[in-house]
Parts: structure tokens; sequence; C-alpha cells
């Protein structure tokens, strides 16, 4: 089969702009262009908007699915298996969220006693979820299976007290970093404040906290690029700055 934009965009639910786009861009180009100037799509193309979407799906920038699909050893069957586990795990963390929200429509029309930290469940575990799947490799080498078990067993038990205030911690720190980043002083007041609030951050979420183990987080902000490029995000050099604002940190206190 052949399929022209509209034909196209009728059959994938994508509009002809942008199938426009993606070929202006380079992500999907057509498979000819007939003499009348019109753009001409194969089964081909058709299995590549497909992994388009499933990627998009996945909340993959554009920029980076065109780096992947057009890789030499792009591999359709591989990309589905990988597309299908991910798609079974945000179903899971969907599902937690709406289990959630069952349970406190509940609580209120019928009375049905709901503890606090069920609360917050779902969302505490979309987050586990998602920690695990981005950095749950590295982590358990690094700190051990039982460790990382006894942290997400924490976080599932936080108060809805608790939970708040970890999670303000983390806004707090994210909001002091490019103030403390602005002294270029590690050892600076701002930054023994920034290094303490992480400190307090953590220890909400682990079972044991040591020096050692928070030294070795902040090494690990600078030598994983994930780490680095959510700490760099707004902040030029902000995951160096975290990692000596906490080396200070321990050596002072």
């Amino acid at each position: 089969m052949e399929y022209t934009v509209s034909q196209l965009a009728k059959l994938s639910g994508v509009s002809g702009r942008t199938l426009r786009y993606y070929d202006q861009i380079g992500l999907l180009k057509p498979a000819k262009v007939n003499e009348s100037g019109y753009r001409i799509y194969s089964e081909e193309e058709v299995d590549l908007l497909q992994q388009i979407l499933f990627f998009r799906e996945l909340n993959i920038s554009l920029r980076e699915i065109k780096d992947i699909i057009h890789q030499p050893d792009f591999n359709q069957i591989d990309a589905l298996r990988r597309h299908y586990d991910h798609l079974l795990k945000k179903r899971s963390r969907l599902d937690q969220i709406i289990a959630t929200v069952e349970r406190t429509i509940a609580s209120k029309e019928r009375d049905v006693p709901m503890k606090d930290n069920e609360k917050f469940s779902g969302f505490k575990k979309q987050l586990i979820d998602e920690n695990e799947q981005k950095y749950g490799k590295e982590i358990r080498e690094k700190y051990g299976d039982a460790t990382v078990d006894a942290s997400h067993a924490k976080m599932m038990n936080m108060s809805q007290e608790d939970y708040r205030n970890w999670t303000k911690l983390g806004e707090e720190i994210m909001v002091l970093l490019p103030k403390a980043r602005q002294t270029n002083d590690p050892a600076s007041e701002i930054a023994l404040e920034l290094a303490r609030k992480h400190k307090d951050w953590l220890r909400y979420t682990w079972p044991n906290y040591s020096k050692e183990a928070h030294a070795n987080l902040a090494d690990m902000y600078v030598a994983d690029e994930r780490f680095a490029a959510y700490y760099n995000r707004d902040v030029a050099g902000g995951a160096e700055f975290l990692r000596d604002a906490i080396k200070h940190f321990l050596e002072v206190k």
C-alpha cells in the first residue's frame, strides 16, 4: 500500500501538518514524491511512523527519536519489545494512581478508613518505579538490593507529613542550588545549607545514613551523565558544585 499525506494522516491520526514537519526535519521522509508533487509513503514509512508515535508516548524528544530510528543497526522488533516493556510499566504506575483515587473516593463518600500514608501510595510508587527505571541498575550495583529495597519500603511507609516535608526539601534544594552556585564557593554558608538540606532529604528515604554513602552519591551525581544532566539542567556546573558542597559539609560536620 502507498499513501499520500492526507491518507496517512487519516490512517494514523497524525495531522498532515505534522507529517510535513517530520519530513522537513528529516524524521520521516516519504518514500518518493510523485509527478504531481505529492509525498508518497510506503509500508516502511508507516512502520516508522508507528515507532515514532510509540517513542512520543514515552515522552522522548523528536531529536532523540531521529537519532534512534536512523541508526544503521536500528531493529524494529527489539524496539517494539522495549516499547511493550515500558508501556506495561507505565500502565502499572497508572493503575497505582487509579487505585489511590478509588480508595480516596470511597473514604470520602462511604467513610471507608484510609491511612494518611495510603493517600500518597500511588504517587510514591510511581516515583519509585521511575527512579528504578532510570537509575536502578547503577544504584543496586553500588549499594546492593537489600539497601535499595529497604529505601523503597521506607518511602512507601512515609506519613503524610513526612512525605510533604521530603517533597518540600527536594524543592528547596533545587531553589538553593543556583543561588549557592553563584558564590562559586562550596564552603560558603549557603553551600553548607544546601548540603545540610540534601542530607536531611536523604534521611527521609535512606534506611541508614552514612557520610561515606553520601559522599559516594555526590560522586555519582557527576560521574553519571543522567544525574549530571538533572543538576546541570538549569545551573551550569550544578552537579559539580553540589558534589563539592556535600564533600566540604561532610568534612566539617
